[in-house]
């Protein structure tokens, strides 16, 4: 037992001096692998960190650009609605479709007017209401048929333009550039499409870029399809994009726009027809008075009190159909 005892005493002590020579190497080795390690994260984390950092600013840098376009899209827009607000009449009468040059649409003005005095001299009306008359209709008669011709126009643009748009997507989607694109509508579809996406192509062979030659669609043809068209454009040139997708996207709009708008007017009518009855009915039942009792109803119409009467009337009528008008009208 003493042997024993002896040998296992000596076996502890071997092992507690190879313990006391080797733990100081152990725990270097320790400490380098753990320092390795702290290391190798720290190289991690900061790749991560470079690379957080680096899609940070590529986002940035993108929305810093996207903003600067908006930017520039806006005050292009803006400086374009002061153009489209404010037409000369020769632009009218270009956006109307008419060949007519100002000369002859200020001599058609002129004759409209002696046309119309006259006629008033014809029915014994006296010299400064005939030439009152004159003025009026040779003033307002032309512009208001020039008016009505470039509405007319217009919508007929706005039925055939998601059309072509819907075709636009179609090429651009088989492979077919842009441009060949636009020549397609220039040379297929109805007028007034056709004459409009022609003066793009002619502006795109004479040099200008694809934006500005959308642009001026706008300008020749001011409603919110085209300056849709021409946003849609305009961004995709400048931070590219599927064109097709936002083209396909946009002629869904503008079809949904056209269904709209033909739901309010059809429930819009009943408050027109009201309207037109309204207004028509003061004029027709002076009318058929004076065709039943001419002595009757002549009062307003030779004494002052009579022509006051008559102005009062006129105002107060006028006044109320404009109120329905603004009350049964809204804007697209």
């Amino acid at each position: 037992m003493i042997v024993v005892g002896f040998v296992l005493l000596i076996t502890l002590a071997t092992l507690a001096l190879v313990y006391g020579i080797l733990e100081p190497r152990l725990q270097l080795e320790k400490n380098t692998k753990s320092r390795i390690s702290q290391y190798k994260s720290a190289e991690t984390d900061r790749a991560t960190r470079q690379h957080a950092r680096d899609r940070v600013n590529e986002v940035s840098k993108r929305r810093k650009t996207l903003q600067n376009s908006l930017k520039d899209l806006e005050e292009k827009t803006q400086a374009r609605d002061r153009h489209t607000k404010k037409l000369s009449l020769e632009r009218r009468i270009a956006q109307a479709g008419l060949k007519t040059s100002m000369r002859s649409f200020v001599l058609v003005c002129f004759g409209v007017g002696a046309a119309a005095f006259l006629a008033s001299l014809v029915f014994q009306l006296s010299l400064v209401i005939a030439l009152g008359i004159g003025v009026v209709a040779g003033f307002g008669l032309p512009r208001w048929v020039l008016g009505y011709l470039r509405k007319r126009r217009q919508a007929s643009f706005t039925l055939e333009f998601a059309n072509a748009i819907d075709v636009i997507t179609r090429g651009i989607r088989s492979g077919l550039p842009l441009n060949d694109t636009l020549r397609m509508i220039a040379a297929d579809t109805p007028e007034p499409v056709r004459s409009e996406f022609a003066r793009i192509v002619e502006a795109q062979q004479m040099g200008m870029p694809i934006a500005e030659a959308v642009e001026r669609l706008y300008q020749n043809m001011p409603l919110p399809e085209t300056n849709f068209f021409a946003i849609v454009v305009s961004i995709q040139s400048q931070a590219g994009g599927n064109l097709a997708e936002a083209l396909s996207n946009l002629s869904s709009v503008l079809r949904e726009r056209r269904r709209m708008k033909g739901k309010i007017k059809a429930m819009s009518m009943e408050a027109k027809a009201s309207g037109y009855i309204i207004g028509s009915l003061p004029i027709i039942v002076g009318f058929l008075v004076y065709l039943t009792s001419p002595d009757y109803i002549s009062v307003l119409f030779t004494t002052s009190t009579g022509h006051i009467v008559l102005a009062a009337s006129a105002f107060w009528m006028g006044l109320g159909i404009m109120v329905m008008r603004n009350m049964i009208n809204f804007d697209f």
